[in-house]
Order: C-alpha cells, then sequence, then structure tokens
C-alpha cells in the first residue's frame, strides 16, 4: 500500500446480546390492519405508535384532559380552514366542547360571512384583480365594516361584533357560520387584523378607527385566554404562517410579564407547509418547563377531520 494509514481491524470488537438492548421499535408498536367496516376512530387507533402517528395520540390525550379538566382550548386558525369547507366539523366540534375560544386572522371573518350570507365564497383573486374587481363585493364591505363600526361604538370586540352581526340576521346559510354559532353558544372569538391585507379594508364604509380599537381589545382578550393554558390548557394554530403565532407569543410574553404563571400547557400546529413562525412561535419558545409541541404537515380538509375523529367526536 501506498498510504502510511492502515484500515482499522474490527478484531476484538465487543458486542452483546441483541435481546438486552433498548432498542426504538419494537413489534408491539406495529400498526394495526384496517378492516372494512371499522370506524375513523378504530382506524385511528390502529395507527403505529411511532413518530407523527404517536404524537397525535399525545395530543388527542392532552385535549381529552383539557376538556376533562375544563381548562381552556383556543383554536386560532387561518382562513383557509374556513374555505376548504371544515365549518361543519368545526362546529360539531364547538357544541361538543372540544373547542372554547376561537382566535382568526382578518380573512377568516371575509369567508365566514360570505358563506353565512350567500352560501359561497373564495373568488378567482386571478382574474378579478385584473379586471379591479378583486374584492369588490357591496354585501360583504357595507356588512362586515358596518357591523365593526357598530361593535367599536359599543365597546366590543372585533370577533363578537361580527358574531352577533351573523347570529342576528335572517342569512340563509348562517348555521355554517363560525362566528355566529360561536357567539350564539357563548365561544369567545377573536380577530386579529393587519391594515390593508383584508378586501374589506379597500371599501369606503371602512373605519381604521374601528379596526384598531375592535382588534386590540381582541388581542387583550386572547391574552386573558392564554392565561386560562395554565396547568393544561390546549393551543392550536391551523393554517397562519405568521399573524395568529405572532400575536400568540405577544400574548404569552404579556402574561408572563403580569407576574403570572403559564406552564404545563400543550401546543400544535397543523399546515400542509412547515414554516418558521409557527414552529418557533407555537412549539417551541412559548413554552415553560412542563409544556410540549407539535408540529403535523398535511392538508387541513385531512388533518383537521382526521383529528375530530381521533377525538371521538
Amino acid at each position: 500500500m501506498a498510504y502510511k494509514k492502515r484500515p482499522l481491524s474490527p478484531d476484538g470488537l465487543t458486542t452483546y446480546p441483541l435481546r438486552s438492548r433498548s432498542s426504538k421499535v419494537r413489534v408491539a408498536d406495529f400498526a394495526k390492519v384496517s378492516r372494512p367496516g371499522d370506524s375513523v376512530a378504530r382506524f385511528v387507533r390502529s395507527l403505529p405508535r411511532f413518530l407523527a402517528a404517536q404524537e397525535l395520540r399525545e395530543l388527542t390525550a392532552a385535549m381529552t384532559n383539557a376538556r376533562r379538566g375544563r381548562k381552556v382550548l383556543i383554536w386560532a386558525m387561518g382562513a383557509h380552514v374556513i374555505k376548504v369547507g371544515l365549518s361543519p366539523v368545526l362546529i360539531d366540534l364547538m357544541k361538543n366542547g372540544w373547542i372554547s375560544a376561537v382566535a382568526l386572522n382578518g380573512a377568516g371573518i371575509i369567508h365566514d360571512f360570505e358563506l353565512a350570507y350567500a352560501g359561497a365564497t373564495s373568488e378567482d383573486v386571478e382574474s378579478q384583480v385584473k379586471a379591479g374587481r378583486f374584492g369588490m363585493a357591496r354585501e360583504t364591505g357595507e356588512r362586515l365594516n358596518g357591523a365593526i363600526r357598530r361593535g367599536a361604538e359599543d365597546g366590543l370586540g372585533l370577533g363578537e361584533s361580527v358574531g352577533r352581526m351573523i347570529a342576528g340576521s335572517d342569512f340563509p346559510f348562517k348555521k355554517w357560520s363560525l362566528l355566529g354559532t360561536a357567539y350564539r353558544l357563548g365561544v369567545p372569538v377573536t380577530v386579529h387584523v393587519a391594515i390593508g391585507t383584508d378586501v374589506i379594508h379597500m371599501h369606503p364604509s371602512v373605519s381604521g378607527e374601528a379596526l384598531g380599537a375592535t382588534s386590540l381589545k381582541d388581542f387583550f382578550l386572547l391574552a386573558a385566554l392564554v392565561r386560562g393554558l395554565n396547568g393544561g390548557g390546549v393551543f392550536l394554530n391551523i393554517g397562519s404562517a405568521v399573524v395568529l403565532p405572532e400575536v400568540f407569543l405577544k400574548a404569552v410574553s404579556l402574561v408572563r410579564n403580569q407576574g403570572r404563571t403559564l406552564d404545563g400547557f400543550t401546543t400544535a400546529v397543523f399546515d400542509f407547509h412547515h414554516h418558521y413562525r409557527p414552529a418557533q412561535n407555537v412549539t417551541r419558545r412559548p413554552l415553560g418547563k412542563k409544556g410540549k409541541g407539535y408540529y403535523f404537515v398535511g392538508h387541513h380538509e385531512i388533518m383537521i377531520p382526521l383529528l375530530a375523529a381521533a377525538l371521538g367526536t
């Protein structure tokens, strides 16, 4: 050999019996075969006890314990969750005590209103924006901005303002409204807007003063709800990549700054991509010494019904 360094010899290697070793994968944790006629809940129980499947079990256990212990379960959701037709699932969860508070971004109220009012939402942005018609539906701007103005006059938050308007309306599809149903059930809804991001901000009926006052009130309401996470609550961030993770982080900081204990809670993110802010601001940074965070990647229209089934609804 031309090399001065010689290959290491395995002679004298120390081994041990395989059965004496601690292993991460065991046959007992394998998936069970799903059979025709099995319920979805049984299918969920048949999943292997590894990685995301096991984490889903842990999350549903934390949610079950929170519900039994009357701890808060906060569902923070981007508008896409509503757009993919999940309102019936979410309303059922709300009615059965699996959702004790909802946080939305500004787009959430738009799609929720349009579904309640017209039974349809989500315009073709590409074609509409080229024609200068994107976001120009008359009723969406007038009804929502009007509700927000009246809510500000009455000292309400943005979520309660819109929920009150929908709940008290004669809209033909209002039974599918998250905000209307939440208002009727007494479930708090907070809405967190960024000025200029929502189509109703383009309408002449918009009031920056009313938007700011009602959304700021909702931030402090969310902070009060976040305080209730201590000792077993659950916070879910579903489909919001920036706004709601940032709002949540500030609410956590506010609670702790006031000397409140905030530990021992569970967080989870559901999204179809892995994003920086949800990972950092929901599943890592806010946790105390006892909390745990999870991140599930998958389409909302599959993952959220699956979560609901795993909860046994």
